[in-house]
């Protein structure tokens, strides 16, 4: 099928692209979008150069599939009408996602919402998506009454400026900002804009769309999201209040058992996960798991993912995927819309 990425020279829409690749998704025809010099610049898919086109130039003929992930303005003004042209549009940014006519979708948690008149499919937040990873066999247990989290988030989140940013502070050589203040040697508590609440959009992207994906609007959630000085992987300390009283043991097998989700948690071995750990792999990580003593119903945990890869790029194509398998996008759909 033709699938277009919306955003192709960027961090996350280069790994989309390579995930095409690996996972060797049907696509017969491949449109590589972007803003920066479109028609100058090529990316490299199949083992073929493709020239960068505008958005515009791709909807004139439209694709199949388009995977966006060129921030929320351009998702807002083009998705709706690939939508309309009967592409089936998956969107990493935050413009659709809670929309209450639009789905929120991690696979492995509640792909089965899918219908085949959804035609834009929003993909979580980074940060979102590890924890609903963790969460979701738990909550499907025990229920979960409350969750308190602490993100520690790498650079690349933020894009490539944010990145040259940290690599020029490490060189000692003055470069454009990305943040307010310096991140080598620093610790932000401040990931998105301020909101009137006195928390960030991260923060409350982590709140609500939690929710959405786990179906409860009871679960009660809190969140600091923090950037640290590391290039890529995000890290987050999550305690959990759960709704019944547990046994440790059943709480690693759930987690071992839920797909996508590797628990890595040996202490007696310096066994923990890193974002070193989770660099170029797809899994969530999930260690440091203990019971939280202070509380009978409530435990703790340490979970981490690549950003890039389960936090963006793999999801949105896992997605599109699970779309496939279930003959809900086909080469032919967009002609008969």
């Amino acid at each position: 099928m033709k699938v277009a990425v919306i955003g192709a020279t960027g961090l996350v829409g280069s790994v989309m692209i390579k995930l095409l690749g690996e996972r060797q998704f049907p696509v017969t025809s491949f449109v590589p979008v972007g803003s920066d010099r479109p028609g100058e610049r090529h990316v490299v898919f199949g083992g073929k150069k493709h020239r960068v086109v505008t958005v515009a130039e791709a909807l004139a003929s439209p694709p199949d599939l388009a995977l966006f992930s060129a921030g929320g303005d351009v998702s807002r003004k083009w998705a709706p009408a690939f939508a309309e042209a009967g592409t089936v549009v998956v969107d990493n940014s935050s413009a659709w996602r809670m929309d209450p006519g639009k789905k929120l979708v991690v696979p492995e948690i509640n792909a089965d919402v899918l219908v085949a008149e959804d035609r834009i499919i929003a993909n979580p937040n980074c940060s979102t998506i590890q924890m609903a990873m963790a969460l979701y066999p738990l909550h499907r247990r025990y229920g979960i009454r409350r969750v308190v989290v602490a993100t520690y988030q790498s650079v690349s989140g933020s894009g490539t400026k944010a990145l040259k940013q940290l690599d020029s502070e490490r060189r000692g050589e003055p470069g454009e900002m990305a943040y307010p203040h310096p991140i080598d040697m620093n610790a932000l508590p401040h990931v998105d804009a301020f909101l009137e609440n006195a928390y960030t959009k991260e923060e409350m992207k982590m709140v609500n769309e939690t929710r959405k994906i786990l179906g409860d609007d009871t679960i009660g959630i809190t969140a600091t999201t923090v950037r640290i000085p590391v290039t890529g992987g995000h890290s987050e300390a999550i305690n959990v209040e759960l709704g019944d009283d547990f046994d440790m043991d059943e709480v690693r097998a759930l987690l071992a058992g839920m797909p996508g989700v590797s628990v890595y948690d040996d202490p007696a071995r310096n066994q923990y996960p890193m974002p070193l750990t989770s660099g170029g792999r797809d899994e969530v990580f999930v260690g440091r798991l203990r019971r939280d003593e202070s509380h009978q119903r409530a435990l703790n945990m340490w979970v981490v993912s690549d950003n890039l890869r389960k936090g963006a790029a793999t999801n949105a194509v896992q997605i599109a995927e699970y779309l496939v398998q279930k003959g809900l996008l086909k080469a032919d759909a967009r002609q008969a819309h």
